[in-house]
Parts: structure tokens; C-alpha cells; sequence
């Protein structure tokens, strides 16, 4: 009686499917293992065979390597390389991101007046007008210079008709503006 050829059979009788499938499953256990550039780099092995299916199955999990190893590239020093990215984000447009990496900062630095002008520009941007405005109040009452630099910010232009917006950032002549005297300048008076 002939025994018909079974899927194993063929596949450890095919060295290059042999090879193909070693390099799959030693990516998977690095995969589990966190590591996830050894795994990647096995994983790409398989997606350039020959065999589809297997090139397929490789191909959905190196691109679950590429997500790990990109959170893992998101780990900062300092709360103002932290800051620095999330700048990065506003201006590819990613503002959901933007939003999360600054709700973060948030917590992380309370009084920080860049996270608070963030959230001001973000919320500006994405039509939050109560909130930029709210943030943007804060920011300015921990550093009063801010108003400054949100006068000619781009990311204000939404606001730049509304009386708030330019109560907040001309105030009255008689309001102390906190600003050191400049270098080399005397004061009068």
C-alpha cells in the first residue's frame, strides 16, 4: 500500500522550507523573549522566501517587532526632550499622539510653562478655544514672557479675532509684565 505524502513529510524533505520554518520559529521565541531586532531580523528571512503562506504569517509579526521597537524609541531623559517630541508630533499633524505624550508631561512636570503653552497651541489647533485659552492663561502665569511668543505663533491664528485671546496677551498698561530689564539697558524712572 503507498502512503501518500503528508504536509510534514514534504517539509522536512525541502531544505529551503526546513531553513525557512527554523528561521520562524526562532523569530517567534525571540519575539517572546522581547527581542525584538533579533526577531525582526529572522522574521525578514521568512518574508523573503519562497513559501507565501509562511512569508505572510512572518510578514504580520515583524510588523509587530517594528511597533515594539518604536515604543521602545520613545523613552526620553528629560521632560523637555519629552516636550521636544511631542513638537515634532504637532507638526506632522498627529495631534491625538500630541495630546497623549502631553497629558503625560502633564502630570509628569505640573508647573512647567512649555507643557502648558502646548496644550494651548494644541488646543488652538484642533478648535479647543476654551481650553487654549484656559491653558494658555496658566502658562503665562508661570511665565509671563510666553505672552511674547504666542503674539506671533502660528498656532494662535484661530484665536487672534477673540477680545480673550488679546486681553491675555496685551494686558493693561498697569499690569506688572514680570519682564527682566534687558542687558545693557538702564531703566528710567
Amino acid at each position: 500500500m503507498a502512503q501518500k505524502p503528508t504536509a510534514k513529510h514534504t517539509l522536512v524533505t525541502d531544505p529551503q522550507l526546513a531553513q525557512l520554518l527554523q528561521s520562524y520559529e526562532t523569530g517567534l521565541r525571540a519575539m517572546q523573549e522581547h527581542k525584538y531586532d533579533k526577531a525582526k531580523t529572522l522574521l525578514q528571512k521568512v518574508v523573503s522566501g519562497t513559501n507565501r503562506e509562511l512569508a505572510d504569517r512572518a510578514s504580520v509579526h515583524m510588523n509587530a517587532c517594528n511597533q515594539q521597537l518604536e515604543r521602545g524609541a520613545t523613552q526620553f531623559k528629560t521632560a523637555e526632550e519629552h516636550y521636544d517630541f511631542v513638537v515634532s508630533l504637532i507638526n506632522l499633524g498627529d495631534y491625538v499622539s500630541a495630546r497623549e505624550h502631553l497629558e503625560k508631561l502633564s502630570k509628569q512636570v505640573p508647573k512647567a510653562d512649555y507643557v502648558a503653552y502646548g496644550l494651548a497651541a494644541l488646543d488652538c489647533l484642533t478648535g479647543h478655544v476654551e481650553d487654549s485659552l484656559k491653558n494658555l492663561a496658566r502658562a503665562i502665569t508661570f511665565n509671563p514672557t510666553l505672552r511674547f511668543q504666542a503674539r506671533n505663533d502660528s498656532d494662535f491664528q484661530n484665536l487672534s479675532e477673540d477680545p480673550r485671546f488679546t486681553e491675555l496677551l496685551y494686558p493693561d498698561p498697569g499690569e506688572d509684565l514680570s519682564l527682566p530689564p534687558e542687558e545693557g539697558v538702564e531703566e528710567i524712572g
